[in-house]
C-alpha cells in the first residue's frame, strides 16, 4: 500500500456527504419522516385476530362455486 493512499469514496457517498454538510438537520428530518411511516408499535392481539379472520382464496378466483 502506498504511503499516501486515500480510501476510496464513491460518487454517491461523496454526494450524500456533501448534502449532510450543506444541511446538518437533514438526517434528523429523515429519521422523523421514517418514524411517521415505519416505526409503529405493533398490536400483537389485533394482528393475530386479523390473521385468524382471513378467508382462504379459491384456486381459480373467477370461477363461481358450483354445486
Amino acid at each position: 500500500m502506498p504511503l499516501f493512499w486515500k480510501p476510496y469514496k464513491s460518487d454517491v457517498t461523496q454526494f450524500i456527504d456533501s448534502l449532510k454538510q450543506r444541511d446538518p438537520q437533514l438526517e434528523g428530518r429523515q429519521r422523523q419522516g421514517r418514524s411517521l411511516l415505519w416505526d409503529k408499535a405493533v398490536d400483537r392481539d389485533a394482528q393475530q385476530d386479523f390473521r385468524e379472520s382471513s378467508v382462504a382464496q379459491q384456486p381459480y378466483v373467477y370461477q363461481t362455486k358450483g354445486d
